[in-house]
C-alpha cells in the first residue's frame, strides 16, 4: 500500500499487546526473513493490539519515515501528500487549519471545539489539534485510520484518526540522524539515541531543530515570512521491573514560531481600505504586484505565532498468563500565541494598525487502562476504561479601527468511558466483530465580553453510545474480505468565539455530530506476497453536522454561528497498492475516490460578493445560501499519490538509490461554491538521487521538490469584506483574494544526509 513498508524497515506500535522489547524483537525477526524473501510486511495497530494489516477489516494506512522522505512530508500539513483520502487545509496559524478526511472535518475557531478527525501520539490524544502542527522528527511509524472510529478512539474521531508513534527504547544501542540543506534557506537535523543502561533499563532520547525563512517577503521591512522554526525534544525510559511487568516512562518538550504572510493574488486596484478615501491598494501595498505568483506583502505589523508545550506519560505493561493490562497515564500542556496584522496592509493612519492578538492555552490529563488477550487465539477481546479532564483559556483582542474585540473565554471538558471490542473466529477462517463504548461527558464555559460589560458561564452533560459490527473471511492466506457497520461519535460544544451573548448562552451547547458508516473491503496479496492490492468502499451519514450557519433567534434576528446543519454523506472508493518487482525495485501508489455532499444545510452564509443570481438569498444585513445538495469543501473528488525506489548495487558495499514520486489533488473550493475560493486540480513531482550503505548505515541524497515549479495553493481566503467600490460607508465589496502558499509553492532543491548506526 501507500504507506506499506517492507519488514525490515517496520517498527513496533507503543499499545502492542505484548511489551515493547518482546514486541521489537519479533519485528527484527520478521524483518530478516522478509529482506531474504521479499515479502511486503505491514504492521498496525488499528485494533489497539499488534497485527498484520492484511488481516485488519478496517481502513487504514501505515506511513514510514522513508515514505515521509521521499515525499518530501517534514511537517504535519503536508501528511496529505502521502495519505489521499487526507486532506490538511492550512491557515495563517495552526489554530484556523483543517484535517479532513473522506471530505469530514470541522470548520470553526472557537475555543473547546473538537475536530472530527483525532490525533494521538504514543496512544495519547491531543487535546487541542493545532499542537500536532510542528515538525515529525522522532516518527517511528504514522497510521491513518479512515471512517468513524469512535468505538475504540473516542468522541474525537467521528470521522477518523491520525496516529503517531515515536521511536522506543531498544535491547541494542542505535544511533539515528539526520541533517537537512535546501537552497532556499531552510536546514535541519534531528537525532535519536537508544539502548540498554542495564539488563532492565532502557532509554531514547531524541531531539531535532528546524529553521525556514519562509517564502513570502514582506515588502514593508524586507523581511522573509511565511517560514517556521521548531525545537522537539523526547526522552523515555522503559524499566523491567519484573519478567511481566515493564514501566516506559517519556516526556517531550516543544518550542517554535511561524511567521506569516498571506499574499494578495487578485485584488481590484480600484477598491478602497475599508471606505477610506485615498486608501486604494497603491497606497496600502506598496510596491506589491498583485497576481497568481505573487510572494509578496506588505504589513506594518509583524504577524507572527508562538508555541511551547511539554507533556508527560506512563505506561504500564503487565502480562497476566496470556492476558496483558496496559495502562497509559498522561499528562500535557500547550499554548500558542498569535500576533496578525488584521487588515494585511499597511496602509498609514488608523485603518493600517488594525491587529488581532490572542492566546490559545490547553491542559489534559488521561488515564486508560486496557485488557488485552492474546491475538493469536480464535476468541480475542480488548476491553478497556478511559478518563479525561480538558481545560483550555483564550483571551482575544481585536481592533481598534475596525471588528473591534475584547473578550476572555474558558472551557473545560470531563469524560468517562468504559469501550470494549470481540473479535470471534467461530467458523475457520469466518470472523464476526463486535464493538462498543459507552461514555459520559460534562462540558463547560465561561465567557466574558469586556466590550459589551457582559459575562456568562454554563455546562452540560450528555450520555452516548457507538458501536462496531463486522464480518471477514480470510478466503484464502493471501485474500480477506470484510464488511463492516460503525457509528461515530462527536461531542456536543459551545461557540465561543466573536459575538457571543445572551441570545447565544441561551441557545445552549451545540448538538452532538453523530456518524453511521458502511464499508465493504477487499486485502489481497500476490506473487509470494511481492505484490499487494486493496480496495474499500465506504458510504457514511453525518447527522447534526457541526459548521456554521445562519441560525434564527427568538427576537427575530439572525446569527452565523457554529451549530448544527443538517447532514452530510460521503462515500467512494480507496484503492492502495505496492508491489516489490525485484530486490532492488520497489513501487507503491494509492487513490481515493470521493463523493462528500451536504444533504441538509438550509442556511448557510452567503461568500463575499455573493448575488442573488448566484444562490444568495436576501435576510438582514447578509442574507444567506441553500447547500442541500452541494459538494462538500475541501473534498476533491480524486485524489492520488504513488512513489518508485530503485537502489541497485554499485559496489559491494554500496547501493545507489532513485526515488520518484508524484501527489496528484482533484479541483476543491475552500468555501461553498465561492469562485475566489477554489483551487484547480494540480500535480506534483518530487525526484532525489544517492547512494547509500548496503546495510543502510548512511546515506546521502540529493533531492528537488517541486520538479516541474508547480504553483498552487495550500488554501485561499476571500477578503472582499475589507475593500470597497468607493469611499463611501456601505458601498459594495471589490475582489481582494489571498492566498497560503505552501512550502513547495516553487520548485527547491536541497541535500540530506542519513546515519543510521
Amino acid at each position: 500500500m501507500a504507506g506499506s513498508a517492507h519488514a525490515q524497515t517496520q517498527t513496533v506500535d507503543t499499545s502492542a499487546a505484548t511489551t515493547v522489547a518482546a514486541g521489537a524483537a519479533a519485528a527484527q525477526t520478521a524483518g530478516k526473513m522478509a529482506q531474504d524473501d521479499g515479502e511486503i510486511v505491514v504492521t498496525t495497530t488499528a485494533q489497539k493490539r499488534f497485527e498484520n494489516i492484511q488481516n485488519v477489516p478496517l481502513a487504514v494506512q501505515v506511513v514510514t519515515p522513508a515514505q515521509l522522505e521521499a515525499q518530501g512530508v517534514r511537517n504535519f500539513q503536508d501528511l496529505g501528500k502521502v495519505a489521499p483520502s487526507l486532506t490538511i487545509r492550512p491557515a495563517e496559524h495552526p489554530v484556523n487549519s483543517n484535517v479532513s478526511l473522506r471530505g469530514v472535518g470541522t470548520f470553526a475557531f472557537g475555543i473547546g471545539v473538537e475536530s472530527s478527525v483525532a490525533v494521538t501520539v504514543d496512544g495519547v490524544p491531543l487535546a487541542f489539534q493545532a499542537r500536532a502542527f510542528t515538525d515529525l522528527p522522532d516518527v517511528a511509524q504514522i497510521e491513518v485510520l479512515r471512517g468513524p472510529q469512535s468505538t475504540l478512539y473516542g468522541k474525537a474521531a467521528s470521522a477518523g484518526l491520525i496516529k503517531i508513534m515515536t521511536t522506543q527504547p531498544t535491547n541494542d544501542f542505535h544511533v539515528k540522524a539526520n541533517l537537512l540543506a535546501t537552497d532556499d534557506s531552510e536546514y535541519g537535523g534531528s537525532f535519536s539515541v537508544t539502548g540498554p543502561i542495564s539488563e532492565t533499563l532502557g532509554y531514547v532520547f531524541s531531539a531535532s531543530y528546524s529553521n525556514w525563512d519562509g517564502n513570502v517577503k514582506n515588502l514593508f521591512n524586507g523581511k522573509q515570512v511565511n517560514g517556521r522554526e521548531t525545537l522537539n525534544s523526547r526522552g523515555k525510559l522503559r524499566w523491567k521491573a519484573a519478567p511481566d511487568v515493564t514501566f516506559t516512562l517519556s516526556g517531550n518538550y516543544l518550542n517554535g514560531n511561524t511567521t506569516v504572510g498571506r499574499p494578495f493574488i487578485r485584488l481590484d486596484p480600484n477598491g478602497y481600505l475599508r471606505f477610506q478615501p485615498g486608501l486604494k491598494p497603491a497606497v496600502v501595498l506598496p510596491g506589491v504586484q498583485v497576481g497568481p505568483s505573487n510572494q509578496t506583502v506588505s504589513n506594518n505589523y509583524d504577524s507572527r505565532t508562538k508555541y511551547w508545550g511539554w507533556g508527560t506519560m506512563l505506561r504500564t505493561d503487565v502480562n497476566i498468563g496470556k492476558m496483558n493490562i496496559l495502562g497509559l497515564t498522561s499528562y500535557d500542556r500547550f499554548r500558542l500565541d498569535d500576533y496578525l496584522d488584521h487588515d494585511d496592509t499597511s496602509a498609514p493612519g488608523l485603518f493600517g494598525t488594525n491587529t488581532q492578538i490572542g492566546a490559545f492555552k490547553s491542559r489534559l490529563f488521561t488515564q486508560e487502562i486496557r485488557l488485552l488477550s492474546p491475538g493469536t487465539d480464535a476468541f480475542r477481546y480488548a476491553l478497556g476504561i478511559y478518563y479525561a479532564n480538558t481545560a483550555f483559556k483564550r483571551p482575544f483582542l481585536r481592533g481598534p479601527a475596525f471588528s473591534p474585540a475584547d473578550w476572555y473565554a474558558t472551557s473545560g471538558s470531563r469524560q468517562i468511558a468504559a469501550f470494549g471490542q470481540i473479535d470471534w473466529e467461530f467458523v475457520k477462517n469466518l470472523t464476526a466483530t463486535v464493538g462498543g463504548r459507552a461514555q459520559n461527558e460534562r462540558v463547560q464555559y465561561t465567557f466574558t465580553d469586556n466590550r459589551a460589560k457582559g459575562s456568562w458561564n454554563g455546562h452540560a452533560s450528555d450520555n452516548a453510545t457507538t458501536y462496531r459490527l463486522g464480518l471477514q473471511y480470510q478466503a484464502t492466506r493471501d485474500v480477506m474480505v470484510f464488511g463492516s457497520y460503525a457509528t461515530g461519535y462527536k461531542g456536543q460544544t459551545y461557540d465561543l468565539t466573536t459575538g457571543f451573548n445572551q441570545l447565544r448562552a441561551n441557545a445552549g451547547p451545540i448538538k452532538p455530530e453523530t456518524s453511521k458508516d458502511k464499508e465493504f473491503g477487499i486485502r489481497t496479496q500476490f506473487f509470494d506476497r511481492h505484490m499487494t492490492f486493496n480496495v474499500t468502499y465506504f458510504d457514511t451519514n453525518y447527522k447534526n453536522l457541526q459548521a456554521q450557519t445562519l441560525e434564527p433567534l427568538p427576537d427575530g434576528t439572525a446569527n452565523f454561528r457554529l451549530t448544527n446543519v443538517g447532514g452530510l454523506n460521503t462515500k467512494g472508493l480507496e484503492f492502495e497498492s505496492a508491489v516489490r518487482v525485484t530486490r532492488d525495485l520497489t513501487i507503491s501508489g494509492a487513490a481515493t475516490y470521493l463523493d462528500a455532499t451536504y444533504t441538509s444545510f438550509p442556511a448557510a452564509p452567503c461568500y463575499p460578493r455573493q448575488t442573488l443570481a448566484a444562490g444568495c438569498i436576501p435576510k438582514g444585513v447578509t442574507g444567506y445560501q441553500v447547500l442541500t445538495g452541494t459538494r462538500a469543501v475541501q473534498s476533491p473528488e480524486w485524489k492520488a499519490s504513488a512513489s518508485i525506489e530503485y537502489a541497485p548495487a554499485i559496489t559491494e558495499k554500496l547501493n545507489g538509490v532513485l526515488q520518484g514520486s508524484w501527489q496528484y489533488q482533484g479541483s476543491v473550493y475552500f468555501a461553498a461554491r465561492d469562485p475566489e475560493q477554489f483551487q484547480p486540480a494540480y500535480s506534483i513531482f518530487n525526484l532525489s538521487a544517492g547512494v547509500r550503505d548496503h546495510k543502510r548505515a548512511w546515506e546521502a541524497t540529493v533531492f528537488v521538490s517541486n520538479l516541474f515549479d508547480k504553483q498552487y495553493y495550500g488554501s485561499v481566503v476571500n477578503s472582499a469584506g475589507n475593500f470597497n467600490i468607493a469611499p463611501v460607508s456601505g458601498s459594495a465589496n471589490v475582489i481582494a483574494t489571498q492566498a497560503v502558499l505552501p512550502r513547495d509553492f516553487r520548485r527547491y532543491a536541497g541535500v540530506r544526509f542519513g546515519l543510521n548506526y
